[in-house]
Order: C-alpha cells, then structure tokens, then sequence
C-alpha cells in the first residue's frame, strides 16, 4: 500500500471516498481505527483532540518521531490509528469550542464519536438536535454496552467487554483460567463493523437523503464474536471447556511441537485426514473406528493427539508444513510477530506500510481500480487548526480569537503538545467507550 500526497492532508489522492468529509471526535482505538480506515480510502478526515490530546500518544514505549513539525514523539500505538487525518485541537467544554464543532459539522458527511452516553447532549447535541440541524449526517456513535438498558451508559473498555461478552472464558488452556485474547480484538472488529455501518448508510442516504445513527457497541461486538461457542450453546445448552489452541468441534486442529518450534494444524475433513496420516506415515489411523471421521476424532481427541504428537515432533516444522500444504491440508509454523511481519507472502500483499519514513500495517480491504493509500503520516495535535477552520469558513480574526479565547488550538499552543499536565480537557470525552 503506497501513495503520494501532500503531508497535510490536503492532497489527499483519488480513492473510493474521495469526497466525503468525515468528524472525527473519537479516541483510543475503536473510532480511530474506522476513520483511519476511512481515510486510506480517499475520505477527508478531520481528527479533533482536546487540549490535553489523545491519551494513547503517550502509550509507549516504543515512541518514534512525530517529525520537524512534531513536538518531540508518540507512540507507536497512535501512529498505527491516525495517519491520513488533518488534526486539530478544539476544547469542547467551552461554549467556544462547541460553536465551533457546530460550524465544523456544517460540511461534514460522517461524525464519528466515542463519548460517555449522554456527552453530546450535554454539550447541546443531543441525537434529536443533531438529526434537525444536520438531517444528512450520518451519526457512528461507539459506546461498550450501549446508551439504555441495565447496563447503558456505564464505562468499556476492550478488556471488560471480553470478561462481559464471555470471550475471556473460551481462551486459554483447558487446565487453566479465563485469559484475555492477547489483541484488543474487540475494540478492532467494532472499528471494521463501525466502518461497514457508515458505508451501509451513506448508500442508503443516496436515496433517502437523510443520514442516520449508526450504533456500534463494544458488547455487540464481543458476542458476536463467540462462533462457534455460542451455536453449540444454542442447540444444546452445553458450555464447553477451554481447549486452548484447539477447535473445540474439530480434530485434529491445534497446534503441536515440532523438533524446531510450534507447528499449526488444521485438519477439516475426512479426506484431509486421510491425506495427513499417510503423510505421517501411519495411514491406517484413518481406517479405524475412533478416527475415521470428524465427531470420532472430536470425541476421541485424547488420543488423537498421543498418536500424532510424537510423530510430528520428529519433523522440522517448515518441511512437515510445506509438505501438508502440498496436500492441500492447512498448516503454518507459528510465528512471532516479527516473523509474520516479514514472511515473504506478508510481503508480498503489502500488508506493510513504508512511505516517508512512516511505517504500519495497511487497511485490510483491497481494491483494484482505487486501492487504499498512506499520503500522511499522523499529525502534531493542532497542526491543522488554521487550515480547516478558513475551509469551514472561519476568517483570521475570527480564527485568532477562537485560539485566543482556548476554544481551538494550533502546533504553537502549550495546550496542544498532547502532553501538558494541566492543560484543559474536554469534559467526558476521555471516558470514551473503547480502549485498548
């Protein structure tokens, strides 16, 4: 994923977006990764932090160079979220500042936002003023258990939604306890299913005209994520244990110790297994009664497994793999990171990103005639205050009062270092409804 472009935004390249004009007040990950994921595919996104910044650009190590207009460095974990945006710095708990967020709205397609339920209202907001000043505003709102209900309104963050959503409770070993998936998985999957729902209702204002709320909750999301675990709850009642790398409906598909490292397997039908044993050399495995098909495997897993195990141990792990995908049955080394970034087909699909000096991992949606581009890396906090409020119609003066006054701020305000402590916040909106 390359591209050109001018660093500020402004020279946003052609893409499948191109044209919509995209709010976002988001924070941490959830919100940010929906409209970085906008922005890579052409849309103008507008990033707004408060005075003292986004928290995450100070989740670090590891830090790296903002650059000559940067000051000083943020962290990794933002620099993956935020490139492609215009920035600047607003601080929504002065009347000031909201006027302005009302002026900004004006000319936006999409407002995207991860406040406490209830914040925009109190700032003069509330979903039935927003639908009459701005009918064509398609609202995303991310929240961890929604705005009603029990448990409306209360705080989440990835973590709580995986222990809530019962994703915690299928990870793991079968002999230990509940683990948290080691990704915030959550709060990534409701930034996609955030972006999937603004395009589903921009093409639906195409001919309504009118925009709409698009509701992402961190809770939907966790439960959504409990295939299969769930339908095998739904049909019989039953709560499986842990299996640890495991599939807990199909066998063999785990990972096993070859001589040089962890090797995956996965094994999904009978003919796979039938291959699998052959290669193994013991292709009489498939022929008896315990193993001969997929409910037998499960249900004979135990030992499945000490009939497998030693045989795969005494291969090299890159060999046995290449060697079942030969046959056609799944199988990978298990890499570390570093490995999974530099494997030759990571590589080859340009999953990372190296443009300018500015390094991450793509959008994961490819398309032919208007691919996904990087033409900025994330910006200073305010370094495009000036910028995009003269596009909002904003004159010099109004625009050196509105800095004057704290309401907005630029690269050169102490407020908008990201880092001061002290400086204003922007009332709730740090108890954002994802984290990660």
């Amino acid at each position: 994923m390359t591209g050109t472009g001018t660093g500020t935004g402004t020279g946003t390249p052609k893409g499948a977006l191109s044209g919509l004009k995209v709010l976002d007040l988001s924070r941490v990950l959830a919100g940010p990764y929906c409209t970085q994921m906008l922005a890579d595919h052409g849309a103008q996104v507008v990033k707004v932090e408060p005075p003292a910044g986004d928290e995450t650009r100070g989740w670090g190590p590891p830090f790296v160079d903002q650059g000559p207009e940067g000051a000083g460095t943020t962290s990794a974990y933002y620099q993956n979220l935020n490139r492609n945006k215009q920035n600047i710095v607003l601080d929504l708990s002065l009347d000031e500042g909201r006027a302005l967020l009302g002026t900004l709205l004006r000319d936006t397609d999409v407002l995207v936002e991860n406040f406490k339920a209830g914040t925009l209202a109190r700032w003069g907001y509330p979903d039935d003023e927003l639908r009459a000043r701005f009918p064509a505003l398609v609202h995303c709102r991310v929240t961890g258990f929604g705005t009603d209900g029990p448990m409306g309104g209360m705080p989440g963050y990835d973590a709580v939604l995986q222990a809530y959503g019962g994703l915690m409770s299928v990870n793991g070993e079968a002999d230990g306890g509940p683990l948290r998936v080691g990704v915030p998985v959550v709060d990534m999957v409701t930034g996609i299913l955030a972006f999937s729902g603004i395009l589903l209702a921009l093409n639906e204002r195409n001919s309504s005209g009118l925009g709409q709320l698009v509701d992402c909750t961190l809770l939907d999301t966790a439960v959504s994520l409990l295939h299969p675990h769930s339908a095998s709850w739904l049909a019989d009642g039953g709560v499986r244990p842990r299996t640890g790398s495991a599939h807990p409906t199909i066998a063999p598909y785990d990972a096993f110790e070859a001589a040089d490292g962890p090797l995956f397997i996965g094994v999904g039908n009978d003919r796979q297994f039938a291959a699998f044993a052959s290669l193994l050399g013991v292709p009489e495995l498939a022929d008896e009664a315990r193993f001969a098909t997929n409910p037998d495997r499960v249900r004979n897993v135990t030992e499945l497994r000490a009939e497998l195990a030693p045989r795969i141990a005494a291969r090299q792990r890159a060999e046995l793999a290449t060697a079942l995908l030969d046959k056609g049955i799944p199988a990978s080394p298990v890499h570390n990171v570093a490995e999974a970034l530099t494997s030759p087909q990571v590589r080859h699909r340009a999953t990372v990103v190296e443009h300018d000096g500015y390094h991450g991992l793509t959008t994961p949606i490819s398309l032919t005639r208007t691919p996904a581009q990087v033409h900025s890396a994330p910006r200073p906090p305010g370094a495009d205050t000036r910028t995009v409020l003269r596009a909002a119609g904003l004159n010099e003066h109004a625009i050196t009062a509105a800095l004057a006054a704290g309401a907005a701020g630029d690269a050169g305000s102490a407020g908008a270092s990201g880092g001061a402590e002290g400086s204003r916040g922007a009332g709730d909106s740090g108890d954002a409804g994802s984290d990660g």
